[in-house]
């Protein structure tokens, strides 16, 4: 019979790159005492990678050595895993949409869940909780437009909302507008001037 550590390795091993393995889906080879025992003896060791608190991710090995799964897949595997909306925070969005030329240095999600960090060999990863309103229109282009007006802030949402308004397709302005009466009345109010003159 084999050990269950070596089962565990096994399932890890045929789930897609980082996908995150949690006790609660390993029960059906061993009891709760055990099956964590077993993860944290494989954290150890290297062969898993402990990126929270009950969750591992399998490394990826390559000619060139093993490394980390890439932040976007662990982060998404969890985001599903835990039934949490987990998206790029507003200063990763501010620049994707050339709203800002500052790169943010760490990694920074927003998400539905508790903040907390996760642990992707070297590189650490903040989840922040977020207000719900800040996750509306989630993975949609809007959505990132909202989460970068909010890091903006009120100061300089008007000027970035008429930039957004040339740059964005005429749908995505619209599905931001739309969202308006779930904003904060700073927001709604910029968004509303924008769209109407």
């Amino acid at each position: 019979m084999q050990r269950l550590s070596e089962q565990i390795l096994a399932h890890a091993g045929g789930l897609p790159e980082g996908t995150p393995v949690s006790a609660k889906s390993l029960l059906h080879l061993g009891n709760r005492a055990a099956v964590d025992q077993a993860l944290s003896r494989l954290a150890e060791r290297g062969q898993l990678i402990r990126a929270g608190r009950g969750v591992y991710l399998r490394p990826v090995t390559s000619r060139f050595g093993t490394r980390s799964p890439s932040v976007e897949q662990a982060v998404e595997a969890v985001a599903s895993q835990r039934g949490e909306v987990i998206v790029s925070s507003g200063a990763a969005a501010a620049n994707t949409l050339g709203l800002t030329t500052q790169v943010p240095v760490r990694s920074v999600y927003l998400t539905s869940g508790r903040t907390r960090k996760m642990n992707l060999g070297k590189q650490v990863v903040e989840l922040r909780h977020a207000p719900r309103w800040q996750l509306a229109l989630a993975n949609r282009p809007a959505g990132e437009a909202v989460r970068a007006l909010a890091w903006l802030g009120p100061e300089k949402a008007e000027a970035a909302l008429l930039a957004l308004k040339r740059k964005l397709p005429q749908t995505t302005f619209n599905e931001l507008v739309a969202a308006a009466p779930q904003l904060p009345t700073w927001l709604a109010r910029s968004v509303g001037k924008a769209a109407h003159g």
